[in-house]
């Protein structure tokens, strides 16, 4: 498989850290983008040690000037851009009626509109260079399932599913597929936030084999949704969860 070129947002950590690794592994060319410019060069010069090709690029997924920038970037550093992974999330499990404007704002921001910028800066550039490529968007079950304490960040994962299947249906004609994945329980630092509410352990007796996924598996997934041996996984999200959404 020729090298491609992969943006992965929220690759400082977790889920797209090990991603960002994963397409690397297999000769990707891989842009990091993430608030956390420790953790984004960290997660490059990971890639770097073994052999591989990435840059950072500081991104506020929540601000779309900052999301252009970042493809901008990909193009002027690596020519072209196939795979567009929109990772970058953050938790909040605030009840619903304790939850406040900020929190939500802040939630939605990140976990909604940034999913959406990147869907449209990456969709125009794949567009605009005739690239049949491929946007994958991080979704939840918790898009699926309701749960006590997890308001806001259940309304944007909601959301993302419906922007994956409306994302899928107009760039089609383009060649473009977008696809999202549902992870159940992952061991990642945003898991911090369900212990402290109590909902680490519910979690885990919601899987199969009782323990949290590892952001490689996860990341195995979303991988795989890459090849062309998947082109005809198109509008989807494809559960990754260890069987959460099975036996409800």
């Amino acid at each position: 498989m020729s090298a491609r070129v992969a943006v992965v947002t929220g690759g400082a950590s977790g889920i797209g850290r090990a991603a960002s690794l994963k397409f690397a592994s297999k000769g990707d060319k891989v842009v990091v983008a993430d608030l956390n410019e420790t953790g984004g060069q960290e997660t490059v010069e990971m890639i770097k040690s073994s052999g591989g090709d990435a840059i950072f690029v500081p991104t506020n997924v929540a601000i779309f000037d900052d999301v252009e920038t970042l493809i901008e970037k990909t193009v002027e550093t690596y020519g072209t851009l196939d795979i567009m992974f929109n990772n970058a999330g953050i938790g909040s499990t605030s009840p619903l009626l304790d939850t406040t404007l900020e929190d939500y704002h802040r939630v939605v921001n990140v976990n909604q509109h940034g999913v959406a910028y990147g869907i449209m800066v990456a969709g125009r550039k794949m567009r605009d260079l005739h690239v049949k490529g491929v946007i994958i968007n991080t979704a939840s079950v918790f898009g699926y399932l309701a749960s006590h304490g997890t308001f806001a960040y259940q309304a944007t994962k909601g959301a993302i599913r419906m922007m994956t299947q409306n994302a899928a249906l107009e760039l089609a004609p383009y060649g473009i597929r977008v696809v999202a994945i549902a992870p159940g329980g992952v061991d990642t630092p945003i898991i911090q936030d369900y212990k402290d509410a109590g909902l680490l352990n519910h979690m885990k007796k919601q899987q199969m084999r009782k323990e949290l996924l590892t952001p490689e598996a996860i990341a195995n997934a979303a991988f795989l949704l890459t090849l062309d041996e998947a082109d005809a996984i198109n509008g989807s999200v494809v559960m990754v969860d260890d069987g959460y959404t099975s036996f409800k």
